[in-house]
């Protein structure tokens, strides 16, 4: 389960490496090949958020004892999945400045106040959205943290379930030993009983064996 998590761990670096590559490019091209950049890097940016609901599901795959490191590092990853998506944002506010200034500039339609106007706008923008999507990151870490917490709490039940089971078993196990006990205790008594009743007997006969060897002693006697 860790060698997948692992495989996808690798390509996802490889993916954003050239991802941070390519944006970082994409204010320095020609307008024609800065849009075909543009469209490259958000085909890459869709294959890293697959890449990294993959990783998800294998980390939540794991056992919980060894869960939490591949945790840290999904969220770790996360953010850095949000960062290149805020740089390539800014990369692209600014393309689209040049596209506008390449249109607009020679018409001399544009003051330059609007254009700080413009960009103040979508500076703001920009913050907005990073905002959202700090407020939606921690979200889905409180949400992962609930589901953890949820799991955490089924194998604690069944953990108890199990225990219960175990003691039950245990109980069951003391009563039948009991009854044993029981009966071998009614056993040994039986057998001392006739034992007593035995030895009884064999005082009774002596006696008597005794008392008819002396009868016959002295009848004997008598006789002479």
């Amino acid at each position: 389960m860790s060698s997948d998590f692992e495989g996808y761990e690798q390509d996802f670096a490889v993916l954003t490496a050239d991802i941070t590559n390519k944006i970082a490019r994409v204010p320095r091209l020609p307008p024609d090949e800065k849009k075909q950049m543009v469209a490259n890097v958000e085909k890459q940016l869709e294959e890293a958020k697959e890449l990294l609901e993959q990783m998800d599901l294998e980390v939540r795959e794991i056992p919980l004892q060894s869960r939490g490191m591949y945790s840290n590092r999904m969220r770790s990853y996360k953010q850095e999945m949000g960062k290149l998506e805020t740089d390539f944002k800014r990369s692209r506010i600014a393309y689209s400045d040049e596209v506008r200034n390449e249109l607009l500039g020679d018409d001399g339609n544009s003051s330059e106040s609007q254009l700080i106007k413009l960009r103040e706008e979508r500076a703001h923008l920009l913050d907005n959205t990073e905002r959202l999507e700090r407020s939606s990151r921690r979200l889905e870490a409180g949400y992962q943290i609930a589901v953890e917490t949820e799991q955490i709490g089924q194998e604690m039940l069944e953990n108890l379930s199990h225990d219960r089971e175990k003691i039950q078993r245990a109980r069951e196990r003391l009563r039948e030993t009991d009854a044993n006990l029981g009966r071998s205790s009614r056993v040994l008594t039986g057998m001392l009983r006739r034992i007593i009743q035995n030895r009884i007997l064999v005082v009774i006969l002596a006696v008597i064996l005794v008392i008819t060897i002396l009868m016959a002693i002295t009848f004997s006697i008598r006789r002479h």
